[in-house]
């Protein structure tokens, strides 16, 4: 059994959440850049300039990305051979986003009573926290501050099975069309099919923590992420709905099996500040 002290938790919260409000990563720059080359619209390639430079000033002179600095979403891999010390998992978590919000000067967006009073807590806490158990003896945290206009855009479907592989890309199409301007495109799509329908959200949400543009290893589901691709990239929305080819930078899909009555599919718009950041304890 390995003791992991709660104030090293609170610690390292603290500055991925700064750090992941003020760098972009590295692939998400290098996905842009790409579609900069690529895009046709000369609205839209310098829509996308002011993107990299943005991202520039943001890590030089350490200012958020984005004015919408997210709700702190945190996944947690928990080592099943690994003892909290000096305090709770989640207590812990909860001060790191209080700390790094509040003295990393990160705009605060979480409201308590969310159908009436809609309160704001002042330190982005609550955060949402999402915990596997894992083998071994480590805790890998995830940070993912993610902006509520993405988030709007969420969709969720259950298909009728006999839609299959059609009914999929046409939804996920659908679903980035109506969504137009509003994830402040290039966007990353994440989508989860399968499992049950909070099985499938959570599938579309970890998909927007993989390498922008890595591919499924599973080859029919990645021939499937590069189709989708196509049919967004041609529905001329563009960088920041200006117009133009580029309304994502990729499309990400995880699969679960499903229960023979069900196909659900989840899409989880991802904005171009596709910020999160991670480490290992």
């Amino acid at each position: 059994m390995r003791e992991i002290e709660a104030s090293e938790i609170t610690k390292t919260v603290s500055q991925l959440f700064q750090d992941a409000c003020h760098y972009l990563p590295k692939d998400v720059i290098e996905a842009i850049k790409k579609a900069q080359q690529e895009e046709e619209s000369p609205i839209g390639r310098e829509v996308l300039e002011s993107i990299i430079r943005n991202a520039d000033i943001s890590a030089k002179e350490q200012i958020p990305l984005c004015q919408d600095t997210g709700d702190a979403v945190v996944f947690l891999e928990l080592g099943q051979e690994v003892h909290i010390v000096g305090g709770d998992l989640y207590s812990a978590v909860n001060e790191g986003v209080r700390h790094g919000y509040t003295q990393g000067y990160l705009r605060k967006s979480m409201v308590s009573r969310p159908f009436s009073a809609r309160v704001n807590t002042k330190d982005n806490t609550p955060a949402v926290i999402y915990t596997d158990i894992i083998p071994g003896d480590k805790l890998r945290i995830i940070a993912k501050p993610k902006g509520g206009g993405s988030e709007n855009m969420f969709r969720l479907a259950m298909l009728h099975p006999a839609k299959g592989r059609q009914g999929i890309i046409d939804f996920v199409v659908s679903s980035v069309d109506k969504a137009g301007s509003n994830p402040c495109p290039p966007t990353i799509v994440g989508v989860g099919i399968g499992g049950t329908v909070e099985k499938t959200i959570m599938l579309a949400k970890r998909a927007l923590l993989r390498k922008v543009g890595e591919p499924n290893t599973d080859t029919e589901t990645a021939e499937l992420e590069r189709e989708i691709l196509g049919r967004i990239n041609k529905l001329g929305i563009g960088p920041m709905g200006y117009g133009g080819r580029i309304t994502a930078l990729a499309v990400h899909i995880e699969i679960f099996p499903t229960h023979i009555a069900s196909l659900p599919v989840a899409v989880n718009l991802e904005c171009h500040s596709c910020r999160h950041k991670e480490a290992t304890l």
